[in-house]
């Protein structure tokens, strides 16, 4: 009798961790799609207010630290923020084609797959993009830490057969 209930006892000692762990592995699992679903809605309201050219907005979600590569140059939150205010550059429309969200600790990294309709100059231009995204999390809060923007060179259309 004895035996048994020493037996049943380090059942349970085994087997109870294990449901633990499995819980414990579900959550973090959850609260990363979590994370990966709330960056991914930020990604898309904030170029919908880069369309919108709503700078104070922005200014707000861009880390102080944070860059901006663009394909005629790089520059710090102020300069984007000016070019955005200014009409430098008028983000008008980005449709997003693929995204995809890695987590790693308190950062995140956004790829997206876009044709970007822009104002660049005074002039209308429409390029396809790989955008990377880097993402801060600072006292509960996501920011902005990096936009880099990587011009995909597509192939020419084959010719019609006619």
């Amino acid at each position: 009798m004895k035996s048994s209930i020493i037996g049943l006892c380090l059942l349970i000692a085994v087997v109870l961790p294990s449901f633990a762990q499995t819980k414990s592995v579900n959550a973090t699992s959850e609260s990363i799609s979590t994370a990966k679903q709330e960056i991914i809605n930020l990604s898309k309201n904030k170029w919908l207010w880069m369309a919108d050219k709503k700078a104070d907005t922005l200014a707000n979600l861009f880390h102080e630290k944070s860059v901006f590569v663009h394909m005629g140059g790089s520059w710090g939150k102020d300069q984007e923020l000016n070019v955005i205010r200014g009409g430098g550059i008028h983000y008008k429309k980005a449709d997003i084609h693929e995204v995809s969200v890695n987590i790693i600790d308190n950062t995140a990294i956004l790829l997206n797959r876009v044709t970007l309709l822009a104002v660049v100059g005074g002039n209308e231009v429409t390029n396809p993009f790989i955008v990377t995204e880097v993402y801060v999390k600072e006292n509960g809060a996501w920011k902005l830490g990096s936009l880099s923007f990587t011009r995909m060179i597509t192939p020419p259309a084959e010719p019609s057969k006619n």
